[in-house]
C-alpha cells in the first residue's frame, strides 16, 4: 500500500490536559515550550492531551507510512502534518471550536485541504483513518472526497479509544499491519471485541497518562 495516508483524529484541546498546558505559570518542560513563539510540534501535543490513544495512532502512522503522509484532522486548520509547530494561542483556538459535521468552521478547512491531498495522491492510493468512524464528523467530510479509498482499521470497530491506541502500537511494535477495509458501507458499530491480553511497557505507559 505505498503512497497510502493516514489521517489521524485530533486530542481535545478543552480537557483537563489541555487546562495544566496552558495555565498560566505552567512551568513543566512542554508548557513552557508551547507558549514560545516557535511552538512544539502537533503530535507531541496531543499525545501529552490524549495519551496513549494518539501516541499509538501516531506511532502507527509513522510506522507504515513517510512523515509527509502522516496528516493530523484539527478544528479549524484542516489538516497538519504531523511534525508541524502549534502554540497556546493555536491550542486555544482549538478549544473553541466544536468537531461536528455541521460546524462550517471545522469542515470548511477541513474539506479544503482533503480535496487537496486528492489531488496530490494516485488515485488507486487509499487513505486510512486513525479515528472514529460510528460518527459522521469525519466520515461526512472524507466519504465525500475520497469515497471507496477512504479506508479504516478493521480491528477499530467495537473497541474504545484507549483499546484502540493498545491495539495501534502492538501493532507498530510487532512490525504487522492492520486489515483495512473501506468506511463507505461498512459496519461501523460492531460488537466490543475481547481485550486486548497485557503487553509488557504498553498499560505502564497508559496508566502514566492518565
Amino acid at each position: 500500500m505505498l503512497g497510502r495516508a493516514f489521517l489521524l483524529s485530533p486530542a481535545s484541546a478543552s480537557g483537563q490536559r489541555a487546562r495544566m498546558l496552558l495555565r498560566d505559570g505552567a512551568s513543566f518542560p512542554l508548557a513552557r515550550r508551547v507558549h514560545t513563539s516557535e511552538g512544539v510540534p502537533i503530535g507531541e501535543v496531543f499525545s501529552f492531551l490524549s495519551g496513549l490513544y494518539f501516541r499509538g495512532k501516531e506511532t502507527y502512522a509513522r510506522t507504515y507510512a513517510p512523515t509527509e503522509r502522516v496528516l493530523v484532522i484539527t478544528p479549524d486548520r484542516g489538516l497538519l502534518p504531523i511534525d508541524s509547530p502549534i502554540t497556546a494561542d493555536t491550542l486555544r483556538a482549538f478549544a473553541s471550536i466544536d468537531v461536528h459535521h455541521e460546524d462550517a468552521r471545522f469542515t470548511e478547512p477541513f474539506a479544503r485541504d482533503a480535496r487537496t491531498l486528492a489531488r496530490a495522491l494516485d488515485d488507486a492510493y487509499p487513505v486510512v483513518l486513525l479515528g472514529s468512524i460510528a460518527s459522521k464528523k469525519y466520515v461526512e467530510v472524507l466519504g465525500s472526497i475520497f469515497g471507496a479509498r477512504l479506508l479504516f482499521p478493521s480491528d477499530f470497530v467495537g473497541r474504545g479509544d484507549m483499546s484502540r491506541g493498545g491495539l495501534l502500537l502492538r501493532a507498530a511494535r510487532a512490525g504487522v499491519e492492520l486489515a483495512y477495509e473501506p468506511v463507505i458501507g461498512a459496519d461501523r458499530r460492531g460488537k466490543r471485541p475481547p481485550r486486548l491480553a497485557p503487553v509488557r511497557g504498553i498499560l505502564k505507559d497508559a496508566s502514566r497518562e492518565r
